[in-house]
């Protein structure tokens, strides 16, 4: 459906970003206005409101590790469900050795979109993508700067 992907910088070596980025509570506590419902080792849970006006409500959001390699690369689903809309998807992060920091190669795919979310047009939700998760890496360069 969509396609995203990037790269990233991060102060720290790979062991310390890689403990960051394959921790979903410590992901998600990293979310503006996020509220965490349940966390085990392999998934969080929150509620987070909408980014969109015509959406009332929260989204009850689940991000779930697919799989980890230490100190190399981490996957996630990650669910969204609300009244209405649902939407799924997936992210693989890959981290190397960088001057100064580790370097994160990441990419996400939106691979399911269900109810208001199918009438969205892809240029909205495409941007409204890129910004949550524009400030996602910014929160978690923040977190492992200070």
């Amino acid at each position: 459906m969509l396609h995203f992907e990037g790269t990233e910088q991060f102060p720290g070596g790979p062991a310390a970003v890689f403990a960051y980025l394959a921790d979903p509570a410590r992901l998600a506590r990293a979310l503006p206005e996020h509220q965490i419902t349940a966390e085990t080792a392999d998934a969080a849970t929150w509620k987070v409101r909408p980014k969109f006006a015509f959406m009332a409500g929260t989204l009850d959001t689940t991000a779930t590790v697919l799989g980890r390699t230490p100190d190399v690369a981490v996957s996630y689903r990650i669910v969204s469900t609300g009244v209405g809309s649902s939407s799924t998807m997936e992210a693989h992060l890959t981290l190397s050795a960088h001057p100064g920091g580790t370097q994160v190669r990441w990419t996400g795919d939106l691979v399911e979109l269900g109810g208001l979310l199918r009438m969205v047009p892809r240029g909205m939700l495409q941007t409204a993508a890129l910004k949550t998760i524009d400030d996602l890496w910014s929160a978690v360069r923040q977190d492992l700067a200070g």
